[in-house]
């Protein structure tokens, strides 16, 4: 068959929704996008499909793109040879899901750019990550392995069957060794915790060794497990670990939020791509971190993300994008984000640009490897020891404000990464769960309204109560149904904001989301599949109609853990019994499938500890300065199955009695179903609700 014509190539991908696709239409490579299209095409031609799935975020897929795929002879062998797919892994979770889990069964590696080599039934044989265009990196060229591939397509076919085969066979042992005792969710807290203490990095803070990921989850269960159970140790290493990640390059101390991971174990060099749903989780976990450990630090760092989120992905519509690049053009490695020394002076003048240096470690563990003279901001000393012997010595605190602004404008002169804009029901449920809780916490109406935006948007254009929420938004049309990520982190979004704004408009979809869960995407052993059969409105492609169970958090909160957390959520604001008990029938082959998991285990091992916990409710009577701070009390006090209302909450939420009609403020407290004695002082209220943790459920 004749290759494909020059004016033929781009031309599927220049209109797609997603970014990434859109970015690769001027590639000279004929990509399809994900659909029955190309698997067609590769059935009448005899031909294998080259399968590619990254993300605009992505650094190494940006690499590969501007490299490898612009290589002419890399286009030639694919138009002569191959039958080319181009997917957005955010666009695409359930595609992105199966064919990791495939790449890894071959190669024991996956991540993103993931290159695979499927026969036109989409199985894989062979695959890798990324590939150079010729030999390098201590990688094979992709001109080779390309050449390679379409020889063993031609000449030796059985290893083709044989290596799907071998793939098959593997994800089957994985899938039959799976599961072990039932019963074991208090013994899967224990191992989990264990582990955590165990792998927890008592130098840097954080988890193992480099490269090193945020575990918000698993921060959330060292704060429960310190609470329930009294170890401080689990309090240390949970705020050592914000504080590090606070401190380090991690954090953007210009602009606000967080990158994706960090390259060292110290937290200096960071992957600098800003993903939404890992600020969304920081964001919950810097929230929880001022509730247990009144840190301003952690107060400065909730306001600067959500400034972040506010400034760059939020869109004027309501919602939020889903992530900000790394790069602002070919060839780049976090230049925007980073500073020479030169930068530095043209934006700061003398003693600011001394206090800067000292502050931010210019040239010394914040260089770039590849570019010495560009560093990496993070907080090497204290304000305080920065500005000795400076003027700023009168005021550090002013002085950092002075610096981070001076270097924001300096940077807003320069063009930006691009931001991916595309609005997910996954990543918006996780915004909206994040804002409401930051703004109950620190007072901040606007952030709730930011959050309620999100919220009715989705409920208005991508929301049917038969159905579910749509993957995505695009414009005022919801597509892409079926997916168990969006119902499960939008339900979770409205009960939060339902409880921010005491308004039972969002408790009924939030409970029609986790009836459909528990009615559409039931699985062998009662697990939850991660897409519902008869709702998916998606291609059934290759592997797609094999069941797969998001089990371990990656590094974010799993699905049948945050459905877990949802059930015990609505049941406790409710009080729903049976929704307790379907939370605990979960987490019981949830615990015997994560065996062994350790970190990865930590949100079904938070769900399973608070499985067993009295959720509960504060009613703040009366009004005035006394009301106002009993009401501030109880909710910068950590509980992540506390309510805290100013007056009696409409129907269904229960909570503490309304009361005999007294004027005088106090605070009425259930736990469970047993209630206290009136409370009229802040600090007892607080210290009555953090002791709250070793209650146990009815």
């Amino acid at each position: 068959m004749a290759p494909a014509t020059d004016t033929g190539r781009g031309s599927r991908l220049a209109g797609a929704a997603s970014a990434y696709l859109r970015a690769a239409a001027e590639q000279p490579i004929d990509w399809y996008p994900w659909g029955p299209e190309p698997f067609e095409r590769a059935r009448e031609a005899d031909r294998p499909i080259l399968l590619d799935i990254g993300a605009s975020w992505c650094h190494w897929c940006h690499v590969m793109d501007e490299g490898t795929y612009a290589d002419p002879e890399v286009g030639r062998l694919l138009a002569e040879r191959f039958v080319a797919v181009k997917v957005d892994r955010d666009e695409h979770p359930e595609v992105d899901r199966r064919y990791q889990r495939q790449v890894s069964a071959l190669t024991g590696e996956g991540g993103w750019p993931l290159t695979a080599f499927l026969t036109p039934a989409g199985e894989v044989f062979l695959g890798g990550t990324y590939f150079p265009p010729t030999d390098g990196h201590g990688r094979p060229g992709f001109r080779r392995v390309l050449a390679e591939v379409a020889r063993l397509w031609r000449e030796e076919p059985e290893r083709i069957r044989e290596n799907a085969a071998a793939i098959r066979g593997s994800i089957e042992r994985m899938r039959a060794a799976a599961g072990g005792d039932r019963g074991g969710i208090d013994r899967l807290v224990a191992a989990t915790v264990a582990a955590l203490h165990a792998s927890a990095d008592p130098v840097h803070g954080g988890f193992g060794l480099a490269p090193k990921f945020p575990h918000p989850t698993a921060l959330a269960l060292l704060g429960w497990d310190a609470a329930a159970s009294g170890r401080p140790r689990s309090d240390e290493i949970a705020r050592e670990n914000l504080r590090a990640m606070a401190d380090g390059g991690l954090y953007d101390h210009v602009g606000g939020g967080f990158h994706r991971y960090s390259v060292d174990e110290g937290w200096h060099i960071p992957h600098f791509e800003k993903m939404g749903v890992d600020n969304a989780a920081l964001l919950a976990a810097y929230t929880e971190g001022v509730q247990r450990f009144g840190e301003p630090r952690f107060e400065e760092v909730v306001d600067g993300t959500v400034g972040w989120i506010a400034t760059t992905l939020a869109d004027p519509a309501g919602g939020f994008g889903a992530s900000q690049d790394a790069d602002n053009a070919p060839g780049d490695d976090g230049g925007y984000f980073t500073w020479s020394r030169t930068e530095l002076r043209a934006a700061l003048d003398g003693d600011d640009l001394r206090f800067a240096t000292r502050f931010f470690g210019i040239g010394t563990d914040g260089q770039m490897p590849h570019d010495p003279e560009r560093n990496v901001l993070f907080r090497s000393v204290a304000p305080a020891e920065a500005a000795h012997g400076l003027p700023a010595a009168d005021d550090p605190a002013a002085a950092v404000r002075r610096v981070q602004a001076a270097l924001a404008r300096a940077r807003a002169r320069r063009p930006p990464p691009a931001i991916d804009r595309a609005l997910y029901a996954d990543i918006n449920g996780r915004f909206v769960a994040a804002l409401a809780r930051a703004g109950v916490v620190l007072d901040r109406s606007d952030w709730i309204a930011l959050a309620g935006r999100a919220a009715d948007r989705f409920l208005r254009d991508a929301y049917t109560p038969e159905a579910g929420v749509a993957h995505r938004l695009e414009g005022s049309r919801g597509v892409g149904f079926g997916l168990l990520e969006d119902q499960v982190a939008f339900a979770g979004g409205l009960l939060e904001l339902a409880l921010a704004r005491a308004d039972p408009a969002y408790l009924e979809p939030a409970r029609r989301l986790l009836d459909l869960v528990d009615r559409e995407y039931r699985g062998e052993d009662g697990l939850l599949r991660d897409l519902a059969p008869r709702l998916y409105d998606g291609p059934g492609l290759g592997p797609l109609a094999e069941p797969s169970y998001p089990l371990e958090d990656a590094p974010h909160l799993a699905a049948n853990a945050g459905a877990a957390l949802a059930f015990l959520r609505l049941a406790g604001l409710t009080d729903d019994g049976p929704l307790r008990t379907k939370a605990r029938r979960l987490l019981e082959p949830i615990a015997a499938r994560l065996e062994g998991a350790g970190l990865f285990a930590a949100g079904s091992a938070l769900a399973a500890a608070l499985a067993g916990a009295a959720p509960v409710s504060v009613v703040v009577t009366g009004s005035g300065p006394a009301a106002a701070a009993l009401r501030r009390a109880a909710q910068r006090t950590a509980h992540p199955l506390s309510a805290v209302f100013a007056g009696p909450p409409p129907p269904p939420f229960s909570a503490a009695g309304g009361g005999d009609g007294d004027p005088t403020p106090r605070a009425l407290l259930c736990l469970g179903t047993r209630c206290l004695p009136p409370i009229t002082d802040p600090a007892a209220l607080a210290h009555r609700i953090a002791a709250a943790a070793t209650e146990r459920a009815d």
